[in-house]
């Protein structure tokens, strides 16, 4: 859908129904845990929207409009909804920390994780289960060791993983790691 075309929409939205896609998405939030389909049958059945609005809202409310990747933000908040909420200061801390590397780094969210590159990719940043905060490192000729461990099944795209659990194990060592995996990029 087209920048142009879903800003009408939105417009539309509130004339026709009386609520704006603010308002609409704060409902569907107070619905709990839905996926997507779930929140479009709930807005058609119960709130009377036609199938196309229940859909701009539903995308609004799990962080992904329109149909697609959606933008680089909105694929971020997704992936800290819900129950993964609590492993967001330690995402935002990562960044912090590898911004000040160089201005050459670019941050790419997918949907699941967010890669991050320099001429390539050095480093995975994934909140991969509601407590466990992954951090996958591309360090090449380095053997794992304590808490740097080998990726495993984690990502073929890196060649190591931290498995964090709080902010404050963002430390000095991890972010030794990926300035060197930055480094050799």
């Amino acid at each position: 859908m087209a920048d142009n075309a879903e800003e009408t929409m939105i417009r539309n939205l509130e004339e026709k129904t009386g609520k704006s896609l603010d308002q609409w998405v704060k409902l569907v939030k107070g619905m709990g845990e839905l996926k997507h389909g779930a929140i479009v049958t709930v807005l058609k059945a119960k709130h009377g929207l036609g199938h196309g609005y229940a859909n701009l809202v539903a995308h609004s409310a799990v962080g992904v409009r329109s149909e697609g990747a959606g933008s680089g933000d909105d694929l971020v908040a997704a992936q800290y909804a819900g129950e993964k909420v609590v492993l967001r200061p330690i995402y935002e801390e990562l960044v912090k920390a590898i911004k000040a590397f160089g201005k050459d780094v670019e941050f790419a969210p997918k949907k699941a994780n967010v890669s991050v590159r320099r001429s390539k990719q050095f480093a995975l940043l994934q909140p991969s289960t509601k407590t466990r905060f992954d951090v996958g490192i591309t360090l090449k000729g380095v053997a794992p060791k304590g808490r740097l461990e080998a990726s495993g099944s984690f990502s073929a795209m890196v060649t190591h993983r931290v498995r964090l659990e709080r902010r404050e194990e963002v430390d000095k060592e991890l972010i030794g790691w990926l300035k060197a995996a930055y480094d050799a990029a």
